[in-house]
């Protein structure tokens, strides 16, 4: 099915579970959400509440057990290992939370690699990827290891790679969770640059202050979307206040 209507994101009653010894997991129990292009949403909710659950199947790293995930008018239903790939490199960007960096590589080299697997040419793809460290204040660590960068300076750089091919939609999950207090504001003021630039942002986080960042925050709990917890910040910070 492909969607017609402008959405960068749509998921339609989204259902996963995990099997396990005892009882299936029931990680998700069908789960509607929409996303508009140049949107920074936070998803927010307890540990379990399936909102990582959420972010793999967006990004065709899990499959779901019912339901449907469309990313920029393409669905991803029926589709296999490799057309999920060529989709992810087309239109997604994803920033783990520990950083999931190519230790035996440059830092210009790990920003290169993804554009050079998309099909750019070398020096294009390297020329991208000097812009972006440059952009994210890296440019001078060009030639250094990501292991002597500190962890602001591995976030940066995994974001740096996660753009390099121009990514309709950015996954980011808990990007500030490995870092210290100085780190995650470092990273917090990065997405709120890009935000302004752009870029659509899909944001999984347990930090307040982080999901302040965005348009508006979206609420999960046990496997759905609370009722009437999708919210813009304003409003959820008036409703602290």
């Amino acid at each position: 099915m492909t969607m017609s209507n402008g959405d960068v994101l749509e998921t339609h009653a989204l259902y996963k579970t995990f099997e396990s010894e005892g009882a299936p997991v029931r990680a998700l129990r069908g789960v509607d959400f929409a996303m508009r292009p140049g949107e920074f949403v936070a998803v927010m909710g307890p540990s379990g509440c399936g909102k990582s659950t959420l972010l793999n199947l967006v990004a065709g790293l899990d499959t779901p057990s019912d339901g449907e995930v469309v990313v920029a008018g393409e669905s991803l239903k029926g589709k296999d290992e490799n057309d999920l790939a060529r989709m992810r490199r087309k239109h997604v960007g994803i920033v783990f939370q520990f950083f999931n960096l190519l230790e035996g590589m440059s830092v210009l080299e790990n920003v290169t690699l993804p554009a050079v697997i998309a099909g750019t040419k070398r020096r294009q793809a390297e020329t991208r990827a000097r812009d972006l460290l440059d952009l994210l204040g890296l440019g001078d660590k060009t030639k250094d290891a990501p292991g002597v960068l500190s962890g602001g300076q591995r976030q940066r750089l995994a974001i740096a790679r996660a753009l390099a091919n121009e990514p309709t939609l950015v996954l980011a999950d808990e990007p500030t969770g490995a870092l210290d207090s100085d780190g995650g504001q470092e990273v917090l003021e990065l997405f709120r640059r890009l935000h302004g630039g752009g870029q659509t942002i899909l944001l999984v986080t347990h930090d307040q202050e982080v999901a302040d960042a965005g348009d508006r925050i979206v609420r999960m709990r046990d496997g759905r979307i609370d009722d009437g917890a999708t919210e813009p910040v304003g409003a959820a910070g008036d409703a602290r206040s």
